[in-house]
């Protein structure tokens, strides 16, 4: 059991706790394991109980409960917790809006055990009527039983990719000469998918049926099932799986109408017809580049395949190209210890540098953020300290002094402004008041922007996909403030996030606004975020010389001074 799985275990005993009304000081022992095992920067699982006792980031309980997971790869007491919670009021415990407490009266005072009880209790009011509650939390509850049920069965797409991914190559391995193409949303790196699918082309379908059948980590689905797909799941996650079969000489033809959304085939190319009309006119082709050739296009990348802006990209002079991790020089956006990242400032640059870039922006959370660690002005001076002793051990690698600014509900930034000054660019940031209108929110963001230190706009809804909806943002008032001001927007790269969404880049580039795509990462291994926050900038319509990180060091340093110099003469 790995760090990941542990702290989830631990955190979920916490809540049973609660729900179940446990004494306060147990909820905490489990709670404070859970953060102390956050902060470690190395796998526990396996070791010996003198090597956990001996690390002092660990309390004394952690200890214990980490020898048990790694003796019983579970933890006693969510047994016995989990064995007499039903399995819809731990879905309840799921839902954003209300805790342990609330559920528990729920549960305990109405006898609701499952969602959709939930759900038609709040339709006949009842909910609102209990103590604590009233009709405000009555409106949230329903609003995220709504969006649960609109989300179930979809996937992150970061999740998803890695089953894919090894599918696909296992069946390249026992099978060299085979056409296999990924497909459909997974191909055109939605940020949420329903399944994965996947085309071969191949005469014997039947093999490849035998094939998948004989995998232990597949669960085949016959009713579903015929000649032309074979259909399934994945065992570990329920995640769905569909292999479409065709004649090898129409895998390319196939692998554009596999690939495209409904939209893209049905575009309009020329002559009355429609993207579909002509692929399905044609005889044999050699690979889609020739397919769209035929329609007179230039070969277009799947992620635009969505029926909103590849036109305009095909039409424009010689199709620029999209942006790829290679273009990417460096990495902004970034937390470390001194707030609640997992690595130190030092190591956090060291990973980056190894990896190749030029340049890390160390972020930490601001003052107003005292759940995440949030830095005072003292601690700041100490951290730029250590940028300064660690640019000169360094270079030509290049730290630059950043901060995530909380936005107020006012639209302020959460320090003076001679705090900061001395930061060399600062991130704006909303984490809080997630119950405002598209009026009050749009407001508070268009202050931040306007602010002279906000260099860089972050995740500007706030939204964690599919677990809760962002602020209902007006994004063309916020796009076009950060195009008055010239304010870079970040595309945040982490799996939940994923935004500014992808169907809004191409306007922002529209009006001129940099992109940056920022992993948002709270450990080493989060820079491999960034991928994901290339995809998303595919789908919008970047390229290189609208990304603001991949310009060179050089070319920051100079952007960062001028832009402050613009600042500090407010």
């Amino acid at each position: 059991m790995d760090n990941a799985h542990m702290i989830a275990l631990l955190k979920d005993t916490a809540k049973l706790l609660e729900l179940h009304g446990a004494n306060p000081f147990q909820v905490r022992h489990y709670n404070n394991a859970a953060i102390g095992l956050e902060r470690m920067n190395r796998e526990v699982a396996d070791l010996s109980p003198e090597a956990l006792n001996s690390i002092v980031e660990l309390p004394l309980s952690a200890c214990k409960f980490i020898q048990e997971m790694n003796t019983t790869s579970t933890l006693q007491r969510w047994e016995e917790l989990a064995a007499i919670t039903p399995q819809g009021v731990r879905e309840m415990l799921d839902l954003r809006g209300i805790g342990p407490k609330k559920v528990r009266t729920i549960w305990k005072t109405l006898g609701i055990t499952n969602l959709p009880e939930l759900s038609r209790a709040c339709k006949e009011n009842k909910i609102a009527q209990l103590v604590g509650f009233g009709e405000k939390t009555q409106e949230i509850i329903q609003e995220n039983i709504t969006f649960k049920i609109q989300q179930a069965g979809k996937f992150h797409y970061a999740s998803a990719l890695p089953y894919a991914i090894d599918l696909e190559e296992r069946l390249q391995q026992d099978f060299p000469t085979l056409l296999i193409s990924l497909a459909g949303t997974i191909r055109r790196k939605m940020e949420v998918i329903g399944r994965i699918e996947i085309l071969i082309g191949i005469e014997q379908t039947n093999i490849i049926a035998q094939w998948l059948e004989q995998q232990p980590v597949l669960r085949h689905i016959a009713t579903l099932s015929d000649p032309s797909a074979w259909h399934g799941q994945f065992v570990e996650n329920s995640l769905p799986l569909a292999v479409f079969f065709c004649q090898p000489k129409e895998f390319y033809k196939q692998l554009i109408l596999k690939t495209g959304s409904e939209a893209h085939l049905t575009l309009p190319i020329r002559e009355g017809k429609q993207l579909i009309d002509f692929l399905n006119s044609m005889a044999e082709v050699p690979s889609e580049a020739a397919a769209y050739r035929q329609m007179s296009l230039p070969y277009i990348p799947p992620e635009l395949r969505e029926g909103l802006i590849e036109l305009t990209w095909a039409h424009e002079k010689e199709a620029p190209a999209l942006l790829t991790m290679q273009d990417l020089r460096g990495v902004l956006h970034n937390h470390t210890t001194y707030s609640d990242g997992k690595h130190s400032l030092e190591e956090m640059a060291r990973h980056c540098k190894d990896l190749g870039y030029e340049y890390i922006g160390i972020t930490d959370h601001s003052q107003l953020a005292v759940y995440a660690g949030g830095l005072t002005p003292e601690v700041i001076q100490r951290q730029h300290q250590e940028i300064d002793h660690l640019n000169k051990v360094l270079a030509p690698f290049r730290i630059f002094k950043g901060i995530e600014s909380d936005v107020l509900t006012d639209g302020s930034l959460d320090y003076t402004d001679d705090v900061l000054a001395s930061f060399d660019f600062v991130i704006a940031s909303i984490h809080t008041g997630m119950k405002m209108n598209q009026e009050r929110v749009t407001k508070r963001l268009i202050r931040a922007i306007r602010n002279p230190y906000t260099t860089m706009l972050a995740h500007p809804t706030n939204r964690l996909l599919l677990k809760r909806e962002g602020f209902p943002i007006d994004y063309r008032a916020v796009i076009d403030a950060c195009a008055d001001h010239g304010v870079i927007i970040e595309i945040n790269a982490n799996h939940w996030r994923l935004e500014l969404d992808w169907r809004w880049v191409n306007y922002a580039l529209s009006k001129g606004v940099w992109i940056s795509i920022n992993p948002d990462a709270h450990n080493k291994e989060s820079i491999q975020n960034m991928y994901y926050g290339v995809c998303v900038g595919r789908k919008g319509r970047l390229t290189p010389s609208h990304t603001f990180n991949a310009l060179s060091r050089e070319e920051v340093v100079a952007y960062l001074q001028h832009r402050k110099a613009i600042s500090t003469a407010h």
